[in-house]
Formats: structure tokens, sequence, C-alpha cells
């Protein structure tokens, strides 16, 4: 059995192929398909929505179960910034280490409000009809979340994206210093796969 996961970021299909590495299904990324050029107009108003818009929109090209995230980084004292427009922030061409020192600076310059943000993912599947047995594309959600705080200065080569400045006090290291195996077992990511596993386990052993 094949799961269509819908992104060609190398970084997040390693982290997805990790974390469901039990799970007795082949695992592979629209570029593998052939499907990377398929336009998705991601214009929904929450990670869910977004995650749902991606699914729908790949559903005609493959029979495999798909998979998209929506995920980003909420910053309370930018009110939310990035959220939804995380890949896009600055412009989809704008490095993160432009996007992360922007943000590092905007948090720094409202000293009276709280540092915390946090990651969150979505994680949407489309189930076609002949694996869920219903006479309709099954949709299911996970939700997932990674609680701390923008930290003064980015740190870390591991991750990708805002995984330098998001600083977890817990370990007293950003999500970019983390070993492989501690950032799966706390991620938004990791959290919302192991949630959406679950669901998919009763489809996928029938």
């Amino acid at each position: 059995m094949k799961i269509l996961f819908a992104t060609s970021n190398e970084g997040k299909l390693k982290e997805i192929r990790r974390i469901l590495a039990d799970v007795p299904v082949q695992i592979v990324s629209l570029k593998d398909e052939g499907l990377q050029n398929i336009p998705i107009k991601e214009d929904g108003k929450t990670f869910e929505e977004n995650a749902l818009i991606k699914v729908d929109t790949l559903r005609p090209y493959s029979d495999a179960i798909i998979l998209a995230d929506d995920s980003g980084l909420v910053v309370d004292a930018l009110d939310g910034e990035p959220g939804i427009y995380s890949a896009r922030y600055l412009g989809e061409d704008t490095s993160y280490e432009i996007k992360n020192q922007n943000i590092i600076d905007r948090v720094n310059a409202a000293s009276s409000r709280p540092r915390s943000a946090r990651f969150v993912c979505a994680i949407a599947a489309s189930i076609p009809e002949s694996i869920s047995g219903q006479k309709q594309v099954l949709h299911k959600i996970s939700l997932g979340t990674m609680e701390g705080e923008i930290a003064k200065a980015a740190m870390g080569e591991g991750g990708f994206g805002y995984d330098p400045i998001l600083y977890l006090p817990e370990f007293g290291k950003t999500s970019a210093q983390l070993t492989s195996d501690q950032k799966n077992a706390i991620s938004h990511r990791g959290k919302a796969l192991r949630g959406m596993k679950e669901m998919l386990l009763e489809y996928i052993r029938g």
C-alpha cells in the first residue's frame, strides 16, 4: 500500500519516513510521483483548511492514501505571525536566515510582550473508497503543537526552517539543537503524525 505525502521538501520527508517507519506502507513524495508541478492554491484561513485543500487538489491524480500537512510558526508577540504564511513570509525565495533574524528583531523590539511561540502542524488524510470501505473519500485531521519561545539569537544547525529560533526551556536548546530522536518525540509534526498513524492503521491493516 502507498501513501503519497504532499511535499517535495526532503527535510520534511525524512522526518515523516522516520516517524512512520513502523507503518507497513511505501511513502512517496510529490517528486517521486511526478506531481510536484500540480498547482495548489492554499487560500484557507487555518492550518487545517490548507491541509485539506492540498489532499483534495491531489485526489484526482492518485489512488493512494494522500497525506498533507500545513504547518508554521505562531508568535504571540507578533499577533500570530507568520502563522499560515510561514513558508511565504517575506517572500518564498527569501532565506530562512533572513526570515529568522527578522522575527527575532521584531520580538526583541516588542519587549513588553511575551516571547512565547509555538510550531503548529495540521495533517489531513484523504483515504479513497477502495481503502476506507466507504462510498466516498474519507477525510481525517490530526493536530500537533510544540510550545516554546523565540530565542534571542538563532542557534543550532539541525532541522530546517524556523527550528533555530524556537527555544525550548525544558531542554535549554532550540529545536535546531535537538537530536533527531529528541525532536521527533516532541515536535508538532511528530505529534500530528502519531495521531494520524493511529487513525490510518485500521484502514491499512484492513
